[in-house]
């Protein structure tokens, strides 16, 4: 397969890898995981995974307690949001969040978990605490496991991304133990009537380091290669879908760019399915700097972004997705 061909298949599709070629004793599937999904996040920001810390059956429970949460009667369900918080836990209502730039409202409400500290109490005053659900007795259980599996994905495959970017293998580990991760339960409830300008999530770049994607088994998600055209990302049912954050972007003076995706509404015929999604969103402590590091930064590529630090960044972006 020539550099060409590969280059135009990668435009296309999305590329797929196995961590257990990266997690195995052999130096050389290792060393050609890290160069395959370098080149993957490269050339078009997405990665579907198999290999993955998160079993099945764990997964299908979340989903059916997402779904009893979602529901649950409206003011239930309102009595779960908190305010000034830019919705980091608990509950989000219909409507509420907006892609950055955009004034209209994306056709979704979410849930979000967050870390329980152990490691870092220090870290108290800035994390908001976990919402409890009462009517579901194992929500937050589950919702807590699933996070664990996903939080420990993402510390490995990090350290994938580490050696490709000729940094020592554990660089993020310090700046990713008990940082400020979500892991959030989206639905998209069935439309009822023709949206206004409105997609069940506009185009977006996430804000975080890395993103592990749940439920994209679906149609609707789509993402936006580097020739400016829209795909499908669609990943096999033991797949997670993983993307590059503006975190990590910037931290790489955009050697591996943040990717555009969005969540499109289905065809008229299928308004009324409602569609689920549980995105682990990575990222790390507040204080890690986001200055580019100085390898990525040359007489070819000079440096793209000011410095700033991801707690800095996170409240830049929470202000402009409506949500402070």
């Amino acid at each position: 397969m020539g550099p060409l061909f590969l280059f135009l298949f990668l435009m296309q599709h999305i590329p797929q890898a196995d961590l257990n070629d990266f997690l195995s004793n052999d130096p050389k599937r290792k060393a050609a995981f890290v160069k395959h999904i370098g080149a993957s996040f490269q050339e078009i920001g997405f990665l579907a995974l198999k290999g993955h810390f998160l079993e099945k059956e764990l997964q299908e429970t979340l989903y059916h307690e997402i779904k009893g949460f979602f529901a649950l009667p409206k003011s239930t369900k309102e009595g779960y949001e908190t305010h000034g918080g830019g919705g980091q836990r608990g509950y989000t209502g219909f409507g509420k969040e907006h892609a950055a730039g955009r004034t209209t409202g994306d056709l979704k409400e979410f849930w979000h978990f967050g870390q329980d500290l152990e490691a870092h109490p220090d870290l108290k005053e800035i994390y908001p605490e976990n919402i409890q659900v009462k009517e579901l007795e194992n929500f937050n259980k589950v919702g807590n496991l699933v996070y664990k599996k996903l939080e420990k994905t993402a510390e490995v495959l990090l350290q994938a991304i580490a050696l490709y970017l000729g940094l020592d293998e554990f660089y993020f580990d310090h700046f990713i133990r008990e940082g400020n991760s979500i892991l959030r339960a989206i639905h998209y409830p069935p439309i009822s009537q023709a949206p206004q300008d409105a997609e069940r999530a506009a185009a977006h770049g996430d804000i975080n380091l890395i993103t592990l994607l749940m439920g994209s088994q679906g149609g609707g998600l789509q993402v936006l290669n580097r020739k400016e055209e829209w795909i499908d990302a669609v990943a096999a049912p033991d797949e997670l879908m993983i993307n590059i954050g503006d975190m990590l972007s910037r931290l790489t003076n955009n050697h591996l760019p943040s990717t555009i995706h969005r969540v499109v509404n289905p065809p008229k015929e299928e308004w009324g399915n409602a569609r689920y999604s549980l995105p682990f969103f990575m990222h790390p402590i507040p204080q890690m700097p986001l200055d580019c590091l100085p390898q990525m930064i040359n007489d070819v590529h000079p440096k793209k972004y000011e410095d700033i630090t991801a707690g800095a960044f996170l409240r830049q972006r929470l202000v402009a997705l409506g949500l402070l």
